[in-house]
């Protein structure tokens, strides 16, 4: 039984670290690889796509609350 768990245990560990390093790798690639116009768009699209989404949310979660409080909280 201990058996199994350490070999869980290094399993584990190999798939976090491989992950990890895998990652690092592609990020770096990719900064390398992208103009800098681009990476401003993006990051730029990204943050309004992000602030649009919140504010959808709050939007609804008003809606809902206001429906709930109409309807005496049933």
């Amino acid at each position: 039984m201990i058996k199994r768990f350490v070999w869980l245990v290094i399993g584990f560990l190999l798939g976090v670290g491989s992950s990890w390093t895998l990652m690092r790798r592609v990020r770096r690639v990719a900064v390398r690889l992208a103009p800098a116009d681009v990476v401003d768009r993006w990051s730029g699209n990204v943050k309004a796509a992000v602030n649009e989404g919140r504010d959808a949310m709050r939007a609804r979660e008003a809606s809902f609350k206001g429906v709930s409080a109409r309807s005496g909280g049933k």
